[in-house]
């Protein structure tokens, strides 16, 4: 914690092939939610949605049950790649053929979620620490803002920028704080007759005004389109998975990641649940002034409700021992996938937008949105210290 020492995280765009995969599944699964919130039997909605795209193709696969009936799949993906902004011969939203090969869940596994058990065996990881206001690991919350920035150009008129892109920043730590960036990789999908230094010209503004002041020095290294042309993106450049971007969905790899994906997963599925609830807890603790860092970890067994384990670490950040910090995990938070649902209130359609830019460090909606963002536990944490 107290090194110096460089740090290297990458974000990718909504337009990125593996996005566009991931942003598809969880609006199917938002459609889902939608289509049977008045159902008396909402909660025993299931959704495993996994996509691929390549050139003018998407294909579905994967598990649901609906109570309340089917939805139109066809006009959901056309509609996201439409939303996203691609229009090319390769990949439009008007012209892509569209495979569906989704089916009923296995009855072997319904039998172990319907009784609020957990929907798979594995370990899930959250991490919160105070490198900045949103209490996320730096490197990977400015990669996300510079895309996020270069997308909302795009689509306020900076059509000489097209969907795919991706970012890389290698950030200075100095006694264990993030002070500059050492390098910006940026690879940007662009219209035709452009040259790298064009695309520089274009993103640097926005780049400068998504950093923090001072980060950006006369010796940063820049790497703007390093390869050159870059007018054949998405997934006619190449082809795209729901879920192989595990690593930028969560602190670009300075936490560590249990393996699984998040987006297409309802609530049951705790790859994604106790992912949210682990960063829920790791943020209040830090929010709590406990730790400025913390790192949680929970593990499930498929049908059992209960984690079968609990760890905390704080890296020598607080004076509160790990077994301490667990036995208030365990008094304030329930750890079941019902209670996780509960707390975060996550049946709800509040998917789609969490598939680019992270699932976390995001400000919390109005309507439950990035619910595990709010630290709204921390007094709750302080009266039992």
């Amino acid at each position: 914690m107290n090194n110096t020492y460089l740090f290297t995280s990458e974000s990718v765009s909504e337009g990125h092939p593996d996005k566009i995969c991931d942003r598809i599944s969880d609006a199917i699964l938002d459609a889902y939610l939608i289509k049977n919130k008045n159902h008396p039997d909402v909660l025993k909605t299931r959704v495993a949605c996994e996509a691929m795209a390549t050139t003018n193709n998407v294909i579905l696969a994967g598990e649901y049950r609906s109570p309340a009936g089917d939805i139109d799949i066809d006009s959901i993906v056309r509609r996201v790649v439409r939303d996203i902004g691609y229009k090319q011969d390769g990949f439009h939203h008007e012209t892509l053929k569209i495979t569906n090969l989704l089916h009923a869940q296995s009855i072997e596994i319904a039998q172990g979620v319907d009784n609020d058990g957990a929907g798979d065996q594995g370990i899930m990881f959250g991490c919160a620490c105070n490198e900045t206001p949103e209490l996320m690991p730096a490197p990977i919350h400015y990669a996300h803002k510079i895309l996020q920035a270069l997308a909302q150009a795009r689509h306020d008129g900076e059509m000489r920028l097209q969907p795919d892109a991706k970012s890389q920043l290698t950030v200075e730590y100095q006694a264990g704080k993030p002070v500059s960036v050492k390098s910006i990789v940026l690879s940007h999908q662009h219209v035709d007759g452009l040259s790298s230094d064009d695309i520089r010209k274009i993103v640097e503004p926005h780049i400068h005004d998504t950093l923090p002041s001072g980060w950006i020095s006369n010796d940063t290294i820049w790497h703007v389109n390093p390869t050159g042309k870059f007018v054949i993106g998405g997934p006619d450049g190449d082809a795209g998975l729901t879920g192989r971007k595990i690593i930028v969905d969560t602190y670009g790899g300075a936490c560590p990641h249990g393996g699984g994906a998040f987006s297409g997963k309802d609530f049951t599925k705790v790859d994604r649940s106790a992912a949210y609830m682990a960063r829920y807890i790791a943020k209040n603790i830090v929010a709590a002034k406990l730790a400025t860092h913390c790192e949680i970890q929970l593990s499930y067994a498929i049908g059992v409700s209960e984690p079968q384990s609990i760890y905390a670490k704080t890296f020598g950040t607080s004076n509160i021992s790990n077994a301490g910090l667990v036995k208030i995990i365990r008094d304030i938070f329930d750890l079941t996938p019902k209670g996780i649902n509960q707390t975060l209130n996550l049946a709800k359609p509040i998917f789609e937008r969490t598939a680019a830019y992270g699932h976390f460090g995001r400000t919390p909606d109005i309507d439950g949105g990035f619910s595990w963002e709010k630290t709204d536990k921390v007094d709750s944490i302080l009266n039992m210290v």
